[in-house]
C-alpha cells in the first residue's frame, strides 16, 4: 500500500504531527486498511527528505493511539480498528474538541442547524470507509 504524504515546511505543525495526522486520516478514511503495512521508516524518510527520527516520531505517537502496531522485523501494520481501545479520556477530549468547534461555530454566527449540515458533509467524506465494508459483505 502506498502511503501518499505530503509535507508543509512552513507550517507551524511540527513535521512528525502532519505526518501522523495524515496517516491517521487515510485510515480514518478507509484508504489505509486493516493490515496494511506502512512504508518502513528510512524508506519514507527518504522520500519526504526528513529526518528518519521524524517518521519514527509519527509512528510512535500512531502506535500509541492504538491505530498501528510494529512487529520486529516485520513493520508497522494498520491495526483493526475493533481492537484499538475506546479510552474514556480520549472520548472526553473529543467530546471537548466538538464543543470547541460548536462554541467557534456559533461566535461566527453559524446557525445550529447550520453546523450540523456542515458536520454531516464533512463527515460523508469519512463515511465512504462504512459503505466500502458494506458492499464488502
Amino acid at each position: 500500500m502506498t502511503v501518499w504524504v505530503q509535507i508543509t515546511p512552513g507550517s507551524n505543525k511540527p513535521i512528525y504531527l502532519q505526518v501522523a495526522g495524515q496517516i491517521s486520516e487515510a485510515v480514518a478514511k478507509g484508504q489505509l486498511k486493516t493490515g496494511d503495512k506502512l512504508p518502513a521508516v528510512r524508506k519514507l524518510a527518504a522520500e519526504l527528505v526528513i529526518n528518519p527520527n521524524t517518521v519514527a516520531r509519527a509512528y510512535t505517537i500512531l502506535e500509541q493511539s492504538g491505530l498501528v502496531s510494529t512487529k520486529t522485523g516485520s513493520g508497522t501494520f494498520v491495526s483493526d480498528p475493533k481492537m484499538i481501545s475506546r479510552d474514556a479520556a480520549d472520548i472526553n477530549a473529543l467530546a471537548e474538541r466538538m464543543d470547541n468547534v460548536i462554541v467557534r461555530g456559533l461566535n461566527l454566527g453559524i446557525e445550529a442547524k447550520d453546523l450540523l449540515e456542515m458536520f454531516k458533509s464533512r463527515m460523508a467524506g469519512f463515511g465512504k470507509k462504512e459503505k466500502d465494508k458494506e458492499q464488502e459483505r
